[in-house]
């Protein structure tokens, strides 16, 4: 790869890294000065929907092939998040102080900070065996956190509050459903989807610890 898009990608984890650290330390300091989890959205969302938003980068990132990661299945993590956090607990007053947007953002927190740490890390040609393995075994429990708990159970929160309120109205003026009947279809789909994302960070953390012990063996 040359050295400038190493650079490049080097600057770019290491801004996620730091992002997403500060994130969490923010949502930690909130839950301990107020005692409350209420208060995560306006301590951290702003930040969140930002990095969240940046992370598109990487959809371009794999698509000119810079980085050995899919195009698709990227997109599908970036648009679940990004729809989450714009379309549903933006908009949603009423979700924003329920826990699971502390669960959810605490989870994400928690797996980004590793995530960009070991791609930083990786960048310059030295990652700690720790942060390798943290990185192929933590998502075991803070992916289905963040999903279950998180997400989905704040989007069926949010879903009669949608429909009183006919959410996106005149966006699906011209379409023979509304986005509330678009997000029951999107939650019964995504158990789905994220069991093909799931089983496919499996399939990845079998290749890269054995990969990693076998370096560690030389």
């Amino acid at each position: 790869m040359p050295r400038l898009y190493t650079l490049y990608l080097l600057a770019y984890n290491t801004l996620q890294a730091i992002g997403w650290t500060f994130s969490l330390l923010v949502i930690l300091t909130n839950l301990l000065s107020t005692r409350s989890s209420a208060g995560t959205y306006a301590s951290s969302g702003k930040l969140i929907s930002l990095l969240q938003c940046s992370a598109f980068l990487e959809v371009i990132h794999g698509a000119i092939g810079i980085v050995p990661s899919g195009v698709l299945l990227t997109l599908m993590q970036w648009g679940g998040r990004v729809h989450f956090l714009l379309a549903v607990v933006d908009k949603v007053d009423e979700v924003q102080e329920s826990l699971s947007v502390f669960i959810t953002f605490l989870a994400w927190s928690i797996s980004e900070v590793i995530r960009y740490s070991h791609y930083a890390f990786n960048c310059i040609g030295s990652c700690p065996s720790w942060i390798t393995y943290l990185r192929y075994t933590a998502f075991i429990v803070l992916y289905p956190l963040g999903i279950g708990p998180g997400e989905m159970w704040l989007m069926y929160q949010a879903l009669p509050i949608i429909k009183k309120r006919n959410l996106y109205a005149d966006a699906f003026s011209g379409l023979p459903f509304s986005y509330y009947d678009f997000l029951r279809v999107v939650l019964a789909f995504y158990p789905f989807l994220w069991l093909k994302l799931y089983l496919h960070l499996f399939k990845q953390r079998k290749a890269k610890l054995r990969k990693n012990h076998e370096k560690k063996q030389i």
